[in-house]
Protein backbone atom coordinates (compact mmCIF):
# COMPACT_ATOMS: atom_id res chain seq x y z
CA UNK A 1 0.00 0.00 0.00
CA UNK A 2 1.43 3.58 -0.48
CA UNK A 3 1.11 6.25 1.60
CA UNK A 4 -1.61 8.12 -0.58
CA UNK A 5 -3.67 4.95 -0.69
CA UNK A 6 -3.88 4.69 3.11
CA UNK A 7 -4.53 8.61 3.34
CA UNK A 8 -6.84 8.69 0.75
CA UNK A 9 -10.82 9.30 1.93
CA UNK A 10 -9.49 9.01 5.20
CA UNK A 11 -9.51 10.85 8.27
CA UNK A 12 -6.55 10.12 10.45
CA UNK A 13 -6.18 12.26 13.64
CA UNK A 14 -3.78 11.88 16.81
CA UNK A 15 -6.28 11.25 19.97
CA UNK A 16 -5.46 13.90 22.36
CA UNK A 17 -3.92 11.19 25.15
CA UNK A 18 -1.07 10.73 22.65
CA UNK A 19 1.65 12.78 22.35
CA UNK A 20 1.76 16.32 20.40
CA UNK A 21 4.24 16.77 17.52
CA UNK A 22 7.50 16.06 18.85
CA UNK A 23 10.49 15.98 16.46
CA UNK A 24 12.86 18.60 16.03
CA UNK A 25 14.72 20.70 13.66
CA UNK A 26 18.25 21.76 13.69
CA UNK A 27 19.03 24.70 12.24
CA UNK A 28 22.64 24.92 11.84
CA UNK A 29 23.76 22.47 9.14
CA UNK A 30 26.88 21.48 10.78
CA UNK A 31 25.14 20.00 13.61
CA UNK A 32 23.78 16.63 14.00
CA UNK A 33 20.87 16.14 11.88
CA UNK A 34 17.53 16.17 14.10
CA UNK A 35 14.53 13.85 12.91
CA UNK A 36 13.38 16.40 10.50
CA UNK A 37 16.89 17.13 8.64
CA UNK A 38 16.88 13.00 8.74
CA UNK A 39 13.42 12.94 7.37
CA UNK A 40 14.54 15.34 3.91
CA UNK A 41 18.13 13.67 3.88
CA UNK A 42 16.49 10.46 3.75
CA UNK A 43 14.06 11.04 1.10
CA UNK A 44 16.87 12.80 -1.33
CA UNK A 45 19.39 9.92 -0.38
CA UNK A 46 17.00 8.01 -1.72
CA UNK A 47 16.18 10.12 -5.03
CA UNK A 48 20.01 10.18 -5.61
CA UNK A 49 19.97 6.10 -5.95
CA UNK A 50 18.18 5.45 -8.35
CA UNK A 51 16.33 2.79 -6.73
CA UNK A 52 14.03 0.50 -8.81
CA UNK A 53 11.99 -0.24 -5.54
CA UNK A 54 9.60 2.67 -3.57
CA UNK A 55 10.78 4.13 -0.97
CA UNK A 56 9.16 2.72 2.61
CA UNK A 57 7.42 4.99 5.40
CA UNK A 58 7.34 1.98 7.57
CA UNK A 59 4.17 0.42 9.48
CA UNK A 60 1.88 2.67 11.16
CA UNK A 61 -0.82 1.49 13.48
CA UNK A 62 -4.46 2.66 13.91
CA UNK A 63 -7.35 2.53 16.03
CA UNK A 64 -10.86 2.25 13.85
CA UNK A 65 -12.98 5.21 15.58
CA UNK A 66 -16.54 5.90 15.72
CA UNK A 67 -17.27 7.12 12.56
CA UNK A 68 -17.11 5.41 8.76
CA UNK A 69 -13.33 6.13 7.12
CA UNK A 70 -12.20 7.84 10.88
CA UNK A 71 -9.19 6.48 12.45
CA UNK A 72 -6.68 7.33 14.90
CA UNK A 73 -3.16 6.75 14.95
CA UNK A 74 -1.94 5.19 18.01
CA UNK A 75 1.83 4.70 16.20
CA UNK A 76 3.84 6.97 13.49
CA UNK A 77 2.37 10.01 14.42
CA UNK A 78 5.27 11.74 14.17
CA UNK A 79 5.96 10.32 10.62
CA UNK A 80 2.72 11.11 9.28
CA UNK A 81 2.69 14.55 10.55
CA UNK A 82 6.26 15.09 9.33
CA UNK A 83 4.47 13.08 6.19
CA UNK A 84 1.61 15.95 5.60
CA UNK A 85 3.81 19.12 6.49
CA UNK A 86 6.18 17.98 4.35
CA UNK A 87 4.05 17.35 1.22
CA UNK A 88 2.46 20.76 1.56
CA UNK A 89 5.93 22.45 1.52
CA UNK A 90 6.55 21.33 -1.78
CA UNK A 91 3.29 21.81 -3.13
CA UNK A 92 3.75 25.59 -1.71
CA UNK A 93 6.69 25.73 -3.75
CA UNK A 94 5.25 23.75 -6.97
CA UNK A 95 2.06 25.95 -6.87
CA UNK A 96 4.75 29.40 -7.22
CA UNK A 97 6.02 27.80 -10.18
CA UNK A 98 3.26 26.56 -12.46
CA UNK A 99 -0.45 25.26 -12.00
CA UNK A 100 -0.78 21.33 -10.65
CA UNK A 101 -1.04 18.59 -12.98
CA UNK A 102 -4.29 16.33 -12.45
CA UNK A 103 -2.00 13.37 -11.12
CA UNK A 104 -0.57 16.11 -8.45
CA UNK A 105 -3.50 17.62 -7.56
CA UNK A 106 -5.19 13.86 -7.00
CA UNK A 107 -1.51 13.03 -4.78
CA UNK A 108 -2.34 16.25 -2.62
CA UNK A 109 -6.22 15.71 -2.27
CA UNK A 110 -5.38 12.32 -1.24
CA UNK A 111 -2.37 13.28 1.56
CA UNK A 112 -3.48 16.44 2.23
CA UNK A 113 -7.05 18.25 1.65
CA UNK A 114 -10.14 17.71 -0.72
CA UNK A 115 -12.13 21.10 -0.68
CA UNK A 116 -13.17 21.82 2.94
CA UNK A 117 -11.96 17.99 4.13
CA UNK A 118 -8.79 17.82 5.92
CA UNK A 119 -7.38 14.46 5.56
CA UNK A 120 -5.00 14.48 8.52
CA UNK A 121 -5.67 16.25 12.06
CA UNK A 122 -2.99 16.69 15.19
CA UNK A 123 -3.80 17.26 18.59
CA UNK A 124 -6.92 19.08 19.26
CA UNK A 125 -5.08 21.96 21.13
CA UNK A 126 -2.89 22.28 18.43
CA UNK A 127 -4.73 21.83 14.88
CA UNK A 128 -6.29 25.12 14.19
CA UNK A 129 -2.31 26.35 14.38
CA UNK A 130 -1.68 23.24 12.22
CA UNK A 131 -4.35 23.93 9.46
CA UNK A 132 -3.65 27.79 9.77
CA UNK A 133 0.06 27.47 9.25
CA UNK A 134 0.85 24.33 7.49
CA UNK A 135 -2.46 23.25 5.29
CA UNK A 136 -3.60 26.54 4.62
CA UNK A 137 -1.03 29.07 4.75
CA UNK A 138 -3.28 31.61 6.17
CA UNK A 139 -1.12 32.36 9.13
CA UNK A 140 2.51 33.82 8.16
CA UNK A 141 3.62 35.15 11.36
CA UNK A 142 4.94 32.93 14.52
CA UNK A 143 4.24 35.31 17.53
CA UNK A 144 2.52 33.71 20.30
CA UNK A 145 2.92 30.12 19.53
CA UNK A 146 1.26 28.42 22.86
CA UNK A 147 2.98 24.98 22.64
CA UNK A 148 6.41 23.50 22.18
CA UNK A 149 5.17 21.49 19.47
CA UNK A 150 3.56 23.97 17.59
CA UNK A 151 6.88 25.55 17.59
CA UNK A 152 8.09 22.42 16.15
CA UNK A 153 5.35 22.20 13.51
CA UNK A 154 6.46 25.71 12.19
CA UNK A 155 10.17 24.89 12.27
CA UNK A 156 9.46 21.79 10.11
CA UNK A 157 7.62 23.49 7.52
CA UNK A 158 9.84 26.91 7.42
CA UNK A 159 12.38 24.68 7.22
CA UNK A 160 10.92 22.46 4.03
CA UNK A 161 10.05 25.50 2.66
CA UNK A 162 13.51 26.70 2.86
CA UNK A 163 14.89 23.58 1.55
CA UNK A 164 12.17 23.80 -1.09
CA UNK A 165 13.03 27.57 -2.22
CA UNK A 166 16.38 26.38 -3.32
CA UNK A 167 15.84 23.08 -5.71
CA UNK A 168 14.39 22.94 -9.35
CA UNK A 169 11.32 21.95 -10.13
CA UNK A 170 12.30 18.91 -11.70
CA UNK A 171 13.59 18.17 -7.80
CA UNK A 172 10.61 19.45 -6.31
CA UNK A 173 8.12 16.74 -8.13
CA UNK A 174 10.73 13.60 -7.85
CA UNK A 175 10.38 14.14 -4.03
CA UNK A 176 6.67 14.85 -4.16
CA UNK A 177 6.59 11.30 -6.78
CA UNK A 178 8.74 9.67 -4.08
CA UNK A 179 6.67 10.38 -0.89
CA UNK A 180 3.18 9.83 -3.21
CA UNK A 181 4.41 6.40 -4.16
CA UNK A 182 6.34 5.44 -0.74
CA UNK A 183 4.95 2.42 0.44
CA UNK A 184 4.10 1.32 3.97
CA UNK A 185 2.35 -1.10 5.93
CA UNK A 186 -0.42 -0.47 8.33
CA UNK A 187 -2.45 -2.76 11.14
CA UNK A 188 -5.94 -1.49 11.99
CA UNK A 189 -7.40 -2.49 15.13
CA UNK A 190 -10.72 -2.14 16.96
CA UNK A 191 -8.92 -3.72 19.75
CA UNK A 192 -7.33 -1.27 22.11
CA UNK A 193 -5.45 -3.95 24.09
CA UNK A 194 -3.94 -5.75 21.06
CA UNK A 195 -3.22 -2.03 19.87
CA UNK A 196 -1.22 -1.38 22.92
CA UNK A 197 0.29 -4.76 22.88
CA UNK A 198 1.71 -3.67 19.41
CA UNK A 199 2.57 -0.36 20.39
CA UNK A 200 4.66 -1.62 23.39
CA UNK A 201 6.69 -3.87 21.09
CA UNK A 202 7.21 -2.20 18.08
CA UNK A 203 10.09 0.44 17.46
CA UNK A 204 10.79 2.30 14.56
CA UNK A 205 12.98 4.95 13.19
CA UNK A 206 12.37 8.38 15.07
CA UNK A 207 12.32 9.20 19.05
CA UNK A 208 12.31 6.43 21.09
CA UNK A 209 9.46 5.98 23.35
CA UNK A 210 9.77 8.14 26.42
CA UNK A 211 9.38 6.65 29.75
CA UNK A 212 6.10 8.25 30.14
CA UNK A 213 4.46 6.59 26.75
CA UNK A 214 5.88 3.27 27.58
CA UNK A 215 4.27 3.70 31.65
CA UNK A 216 0.72 4.89 29.82
CA UNK A 217 0.64 1.92 27.58
CA UNK A 218 1.29 -0.62 30.13
CA UNK A 219 -1.26 0.78 32.53
CA UNK A 220 -3.46 0.15 29.66
CA UNK A 221 -2.43 -2.87 28.92
CA UNK A 222 -2.82 -4.33 32.73
CA UNK A 223 -6.19 -2.50 32.55
CA UNK A 224 -7.42 -4.78 29.86
CA UNK A 225 -5.91 -7.94 31.28
CA UNK A 226 -7.09 -7.11 34.81
CA UNK A 227 -9.56 -4.54 34.81
CA UNK A 228 -12.41 -6.87 35.96
CA UNK A 229 -15.85 -6.71 33.89
CA UNK A 230 -15.86 -4.75 30.90
CA UNK A 231 -17.77 -1.70 32.03
CA UNK A 232 -15.33 -1.35 35.02
CA UNK A 233 -12.54 -1.83 32.38
CA UNK A 234 -13.95 1.07 30.06
CA UNK A 235 -14.39 3.36 33.04
CA UNK A 236 -10.81 2.87 34.05
CA UNK A 237 -9.62 3.27 30.27
CA UNK A 238 -11.60 6.65 30.10
CA UNK A 239 -9.92 8.33 33.53
CA UNK A 240 -6.25 7.31 31.87
CA UNK A 241 -7.28 8.40 28.63
CA UNK A 242 -8.44 11.50 30.27
CA UNK A 243 -5.76 11.80 32.34
CA UNK A 244 -3.19 11.82 29.81
CA UNK A 245 -5.38 14.27 27.93
CA UNK A 246 -4.18 16.84 30.61
CA UNK A 247 -0.60 15.61 30.74
CA UNK A 248 0.08 16.63 27.22
CA UNK A 249 -1.88 19.83 27.62
CA UNK A 250 0.95 20.65 30.94
CA UNK A 251 3.78 18.77 28.95
CA UNK A 252 3.05 21.30 26.18
CA UNK A 253 3.52 24.26 28.84
CA UNK A 254 6.61 23.08 30.19
CA UNK A 255 8.48 21.01 27.83
CA UNK A 256 10.39 24.08 27.59
CA UNK A 257 11.59 24.02 30.98
CA UNK A 258 11.59 20.46 32.41
CA UNK A 259 11.71 16.83 30.75
CA UNK A 260 8.49 14.87 30.99
CA UNK A 261 10.58 11.96 32.47
CA UNK A 262 12.23 14.16 34.89
CA UNK A 263 8.47 14.72 36.07
CA UNK A 264 7.57 11.40 35.93
CA UNK A 265 10.34 10.42 38.79
CA UNK A 266 9.22 13.48 40.39
CA UNK A 267 6.05 12.16 40.71
CA UNK A 268 7.20 8.74 41.81
CA UNK A 269 9.29 11.15 44.71
CA UNK A 270 5.46 12.53 45.52
CA UNK A 271 3.31 9.16 45.57
CA UNK A 272 5.70 7.31 47.40
CA UNK A 273 7.05 9.77 49.65
CA UNK A 274 10.85 9.37 49.55
CA UNK A 275 13.19 11.52 47.68
CA UNK A 276 15.23 8.55 46.66
CA UNK A 277 12.71 7.08 44.20
CA UNK A 278 14.27 7.39 40.91
CA UNK A 279 13.82 4.60 38.37
CA UNK A 280 10.29 4.51 36.70
CA UNK A 281 10.16 2.02 34.70
CA UNK A 282 11.71 -0.59 37.29
CA UNK A 283 9.62 0.86 40.37
CA UNK A 284 6.57 1.12 38.17
CA UNK A 285 7.25 -2.34 37.11
CA UNK A 286 7.56 -3.94 40.24
CA UNK A 287 3.75 -2.62 41.06
CA UNK A 288 2.02 -4.15 38.03
CA UNK A 289 3.75 -7.67 38.89
CA UNK A 290 1.78 -7.10 42.60
CA UNK A 291 -2.10 -8.27 43.18
CA UNK A 292 -2.75 -4.47 43.66
CA UNK A 293 -1.67 -3.17 40.11
CA UNK A 294 -5.03 -1.83 39.30
CA UNK A 295 -5.76 0.03 42.12
CA UNK A 296 -2.11 1.42 41.83
CA UNK A 297 -2.52 2.17 37.89
CA UNK A 298 -5.87 4.65 39.38
CA UNK A 299 -4.38 6.13 42.01
CA UNK A 300 -0.47 6.91 40.11
CA UNK A 301 -2.25 7.93 37.08
CA UNK A 302 -3.87 10.51 39.04
CA UNK A 303 -0.63 11.24 40.90
CA UNK A 304 0.83 12.02 37.78
CA UNK A 305 -1.85 14.16 36.34
CA UNK A 306 -2.01 16.54 39.31
CA UNK A 307 2.36 16.84 39.32
CA UNK A 308 2.10 18.05 35.64
CA UNK A 309 -0.12 20.32 36.59
CA UNK A 310 1.01 21.76 39.71
CA UNK A 311 4.51 21.83 38.37
CA UNK A 312 2.93 23.87 35.60
CA UNK A 313 1.24 26.26 37.78
CA UNK A 314 4.91 26.22 39.93
CA UNK A 315 6.62 27.07 36.47
CA UNK A 316 4.51 29.55 35.76
CA UNK A 317 4.45 31.17 39.32
CA UNK A 318 8.57 31.65 38.99
CA UNK A 319 7.60 34.19 36.06
CA UNK A 320 6.63 36.33 39.04
CA UNK A 321 8.29 35.60 42.11
CA UNK A 322 11.34 36.06 43.05
CA UNK A 323 12.20 33.62 45.45
CA UNK A 324 11.40 30.89 43.19
CA UNK A 325 12.99 32.27 40.10
CA UNK A 326 16.64 32.08 42.35
CA UNK A 327 15.81 28.94 43.79
CA UNK A 328 15.60 27.40 40.23
CA UNK A 329 18.55 28.92 39.19
CA UNK A 330 20.52 27.11 41.71
CA UNK A 331 18.25 23.79 42.61
CA UNK A 332 18.42 20.04 42.17
CA UNK A 333 15.29 19.34 40.76
CA UNK A 334 15.09 15.83 41.90
CA UNK A 335 14.95 17.47 45.31
CA UNK A 336 13.64 20.61 45.48
CA UNK A 337 10.37 19.84 42.77
CA UNK A 338 8.92 17.64 45.24
CA UNK A 339 8.76 19.88 47.79
CA UNK A 340 7.09 22.15 45.49
CA UNK A 341 4.54 20.03 44.69
CA UNK A 342 3.62 18.60 47.85
CA UNK A 343 3.79 22.27 48.95
CA UNK A 344 1.38 23.64 46.16
CA UNK A 345 -0.77 20.34 46.82
CA UNK A 346 -1.44 21.43 50.56
CA UNK A 347 -2.22 25.05 49.19
CA UNK A 348 0.46 26.71 51.68
CA UNK A 349 0.37 30.74 51.32
CA UNK A 350 2.26 32.57 49.01
CA UNK A 351 4.99 33.85 52.51
CA UNK A 352 5.32 30.14 53.18
CA UNK A 353 6.23 29.61 49.46
CA UNK A 354 8.88 32.19 49.79
CA UNK A 355 9.90 30.90 53.16
CA UNK A 356 10.46 27.49 51.89
CA UNK A 357 11.88 28.61 48.48
CA UNK A 358 14.90 30.68 50.56
CA UNK A 359 15.51 27.77 53.04
CA UNK A 360 16.30 25.49 50.10
CA UNK A 361 18.29 27.72 47.99
CA UNK A 362 20.53 28.41 50.89
CA UNK A 363 21.52 24.87 50.90
CA UNK A 364 21.40 24.17 47.07
CA UNK A 365 23.95 27.04 46.74
CA UNK A 366 25.93 25.32 49.61
CA UNK A 367 25.51 21.87 48.17
CA UNK A 368 26.38 23.16 44.86
CA UNK A 369 29.50 24.42 45.63
CA UNK A 370 30.30 21.98 48.17
CA UNK A 371 29.87 19.41 46.15
CA UNK A 372 27.61 16.78 48.57
CA UNK A 373 24.05 16.58 46.61
CA UNK A 374 23.73 12.97 46.83
CA UNK A 375 23.94 12.93 50.52
CA UNK A 376 21.37 15.94 50.61
CA UNK A 377 18.75 13.68 49.45
CA UNK A 378 19.27 11.66 52.52
CA UNK A 379 19.83 13.97 54.81
CA UNK A 380 16.42 16.03 53.75
CA UNK A 381 14.62 13.06 53.20
CA UNK A 382 12.92 12.89 57.05
CA UNK A 383 11.80 16.44 56.66
CA UNK A 384 10.28 15.60 52.91
CA UNK A 385 8.41 12.58 54.19
CA UNK A 386 6.92 14.08 56.95
CA UNK A 387 6.14 17.92 55.24
CA UNK A 388 2.41 18.51 55.68
CA UNK A 389 2.44 22.30 55.01
CA UNK A 390 3.99 23.73 57.72
CA UNK A 391 7.36 24.83 56.50
CA UNK A 392 9.24 25.10 59.76
CA UNK A 393 10.79 21.83 60.13
CA UNK A 394 12.29 21.92 57.15
CA UNK A 395 13.42 25.50 57.72
CA UNK A 396 14.80 24.13 61.16
CA UNK A 397 16.19 21.29 59.76
CA UNK A 398 18.80 23.38 56.93
CA UNK A 399 19.54 25.70 59.68
CA UNK A 400 20.80 22.99 61.59
CA UNK A 401 22.53 21.63 58.87
CA UNK A 402 24.41 24.57 58.32
CA UNK A 403 25.87 24.58 62.39
CA UNK A 404 27.22 21.49 62.54
CA UNK A 405 30.86 20.66 62.15
CA UNK A 406 32.94 17.80 61.68
CA UNK A 407 33.18 14.98 59.10
CA UNK A 408 29.62 15.35 58.99
CA UNK A 409 29.01 18.56 58.51
CA UNK A 410 29.39 19.01 54.99
CA UNK A 411 27.35 22.16 54.66
CA UNK A 412 28.93 23.76 57.40
CA UNK A 413 30.16 27.45 56.93
CA UNK A 414 34.02 26.35 57.76
CA UNK A 415 33.43 23.76 54.62
CA UNK A 416 31.18 26.31 52.53
CA UNK A 417 33.96 28.84 53.06
CA UNK A 418 36.78 26.71 51.95
CA UNK A 419 35.05 25.63 49.07
CA UNK A 420 34.19 29.18 47.90
CA UNK A 421 37.72 30.23 48.10
CA UNK A 422 39.30 28.85 44.66
CA UNK A 423 37.69 28.26 41.11
CA UNK A 424 34.61 27.10 40.59
CA UNK A 425 32.08 26.42 37.59
CA UNK A 426 31.56 28.96 35.56
CA UNK A 427 27.98 28.48 35.54
CA UNK A 428 27.65 28.43 39.44
CA UNK A 429 30.14 31.43 39.35
CA UNK A 430 28.10 33.76 37.50
CA UNK A 431 24.95 33.02 39.33
CA UNK A 432 26.74 33.45 42.83
CA UNK A 433 27.57 36.66 41.37
CA UNK A 434 24.10 37.64 39.94
CA UNK A 435 23.16 37.23 43.69
CA UNK A 436 25.69 39.88 44.71
CA UNK A 437 24.47 41.91 41.72
CA UNK A 438 20.90 41.86 43.94
CA UNK A 439 22.75 42.23 47.12
CA UNK A 440 24.41 45.45 46.03
CA UNK A 441 21.37 46.99 44.87
CA UNK A 442 19.70 46.29 48.09
CA UNK A 443 22.39 48.62 49.94
CA UNK A 444 21.36 51.80 50.86
CA UNK A 445 17.99 51.76 49.01
CA UNK A 446 14.02 51.07 49.19
CA UNK A 447 11.65 49.41 47.04
CA UNK A 448 14.51 48.46 44.46
CA UNK A 449 13.39 45.81 41.47
CA UNK A 450 15.41 42.53 42.33
CA UNK A 451 16.93 41.85 38.43
CA UNK A 452 16.18 38.47 37.27
CA UNK A 453 18.97 35.72 36.01
CA UNK A 454 17.29 35.83 32.31
CA UNK A 455 17.23 39.34 32.45
CA UNK A 456 21.14 39.47 31.71
CA UNK A 457 21.35 39.28 27.86
CA UNK A 458 23.70 36.41 27.46
CA UNK A 459 25.17 36.59 31.15
CA UNK A 460 29.46 35.59 30.55
CA UNK A 461 31.99 35.24 33.28
CA UNK A 462 34.78 37.74 32.78
CA UNK A 463 38.20 37.27 34.10
CA UNK A 464 39.40 40.98 34.84
CA UNK A 465 42.93 39.58 34.96
CA UNK A 466 42.97 37.55 31.68
CA UNK A 467 43.72 34.06 31.76
CA UNK A 468 46.47 35.38 29.60
CA UNK A 469 48.93 37.58 31.12
CA UNK A 470 49.64 40.54 29.23
CA UNK A 471 52.55 42.17 30.34
CA UNK A 472 52.64 46.27 31.82
CA UNK A 473 48.98 46.07 31.29
CA UNK A 474 47.83 46.93 34.63
CA UNK A 475 48.07 43.67 36.38
CA UNK A 476 50.09 42.15 39.07
CA UNK A 477 52.91 39.66 37.68
CA UNK A 478 51.08 36.12 36.85
CA UNK A 479 53.81 34.88 39.75
CA UNK A 480 53.08 31.36 40.71
CA UNK A 481 50.88 32.32 43.73
CA UNK A 482 48.78 34.41 41.58
CA UNK A 483 47.73 31.72 38.87
CA UNK A 484 47.23 29.29 41.85
CA UNK A 485 45.61 31.37 44.62
CA UNK A 486 43.94 34.78 42.72
CA UNK A 487 43.24 34.52 39.05
CA UNK A 488 40.40 31.73 39.78
CA UNK A 489 38.70 32.88 42.24
CA UNK A 490 35.58 35.16 42.95
CA UNK A 491 37.44 38.41 43.31
CA UNK A 492 39.04 37.82 39.70
CA UNK A 493 35.65 36.75 38.00
CA UNK A 494 33.05 39.78 37.19
CA UNK A 495 29.68 39.50 35.31
CA UNK A 496 29.09 40.44 32.05
CA UNK A 497 26.59 40.16 29.47
CA UNK A 498 28.07 38.05 25.95
CA UNK A 499 28.39 40.78 23.88
CA UNK A 500 30.47 42.84 26.64
CA UNK A 501 33.17 40.18 27.43
CA UNK A 502 33.53 39.13 23.36
CA UNK A 503 34.31 42.81 22.72
CA UNK A 504 37.32 43.21 25.71
CA UNK A 505 39.34 39.97 25.15
CA UNK A 506 42.72 40.78 26.86
CA UNK A 507 42.81 44.13 26.77
CA UNK A 508 44.57 45.96 29.02
CA UNK A 509 42.82 47.01 32.64
CA UNK A 510 42.24 50.63 32.00
CA UNK A 511 40.55 49.90 28.48
CA UNK A 512 38.42 47.47 30.42
CA UNK A 513 37.78 49.40 33.58
CA UNK A 514 36.47 52.20 31.41
CA UNK A 515 33.50 49.59 30.10
CA UNK A 516 32.41 48.82 33.10
CA UNK A 517 29.41 50.94 33.20
CA UNK A 518 26.74 48.70 33.73
CA UNK A 519 26.11 46.58 36.47
CA UNK A 520 26.92 47.74 39.95
CA UNK A 521 29.69 44.96 40.50
CA UNK A 522 31.18 46.69 37.54
CA UNK A 523 30.97 50.06 39.40
CA UNK A 524 32.64 48.90 42.66
CA UNK A 525 35.85 47.53 40.61
CA UNK A 526 36.32 50.83 38.65
CA UNK A 527 35.65 52.56 42.56
CA UNK A 528 38.11 50.31 43.81
CA UNK A 529 41.06 51.28 41.45
CA UNK A 530 40.12 54.99 41.14
CA UNK A 531 43.51 55.63 42.57
CA UNK A 532 46.24 53.54 40.97
CA UNK A 533 43.97 51.90 37.69
CA UNK A 534 45.97 48.99 38.67
CA UNK A 535 44.02 45.31 39.17
CA UNK A 536 46.39 43.18 41.77
CA UNK A 537 46.28 40.62 44.09
CA UNK A 538 45.45 43.10 47.35
CA UNK A 539 42.54 44.15 45.29
CA UNK A 540 41.75 40.77 44.56
CA UNK A 541 41.48 39.06 48.02
CA UNK A 542 39.38 42.41 49.16
CA UNK A 543 36.74 41.92 46.73
CA UNK A 544 37.03 37.86 47.28
CA UNK A 545 36.17 37.99 51.30
CA UNK A 546 33.30 40.66 50.61
CA UNK A 547 31.33 38.32 47.82
CA UNK A 548 32.65 35.35 50.24
CA UNK A 549 31.22 37.42 53.29
CA UNK A 550 28.02 38.22 51.83
CA UNK A 551 27.43 34.70 50.31
CA UNK A 552 28.05 33.07 53.95
CA UNK A 553 26.03 35.47 55.55
CA UNK A 554 22.71 34.78 53.11
CA UNK A 555 22.45 31.65 52.27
Amino acid sequence: MTISQMLADKHIGVPNYQRAYSWDTEQDPAKTPKQVNQFLKDLQDYALSRSSSHYYFGHFLLEKQGKENEYGVIDGQQRLTTIIIFIAAMFRKLERLRPLTGKEQQIYANVVKVDNEYTFSTVGYDDHFFRQYVIDSTRQDRNGLATMSQRRIADAYDYFCRQADGMSEADVCGLIATVGQATCTTHVVENEAEAIQMFIFQNNRGKRPTNLEIIKAQFMYNVHLHGGEDKDKQTMLNDIRESFEEIYKSIARIEDRIDEDDVLNNALRVYFNNLDEGNALQKVGAELAKETRVTFIGEFTRTLSDCFRLLAEFFEREKTDFAIHVLMQFASRSIVLPFAIKAMQRNIGDDAMRRLAAALTSISVRAGVIGSRAVLTWRLNDVYKAFDGDVSPIADKIEWMKTQNGWWGYWSNEWFARALQGGMSHDRAKRLLWLYENHLRTQGKRGYAPMRYDAIDSPHLEHIAPQTETPESGYCPYDEEFRSEYLECLGNYLLLSGSHNESLGNAPFDVKRESYNYLLQQEEVRAMTETDRRWDKEKIAARKDKIIGFIINNY
